[in-house]
């Protein structure tokens, strides 16, 4: 009865280890990624930011370097 029970106790634990193996793999942070699309394409909808027209790879580097210095600390001090 005793070695039953030890038995039983390995099996559960056994089972509770190997249940974390079934999880499935995260796929949001690969569906956030589009390599056929540029970055600088972006969506036309009214989450843009100011002076930046979708398509426009200009413009897209200009919004990028400004949100950029803005972010910075040290021009934030000056």
């Amino acid at each position: 009865m005793k070695l039953n029970l030890k038995t039983l106790g390995l099996c559960l634990a056994a089972g509770a280890v190997l249940s974390a193996c079934s999880e499935p793999p995260e796929i949001a942070a690969k569906a956030a990624k589009r390599p056929d699309v540029a970055p600088y394409m972006g969506a036309d909808n009214g989450f843009m930011t100011k002076g930046w027209t979708p398509g426009e790879q200009a413009s897209w580097t200009e919004a990028i370097n400004k949100r950029n210095q803005s972010q910075s600390e040290y021009s934030r001090a000056k």
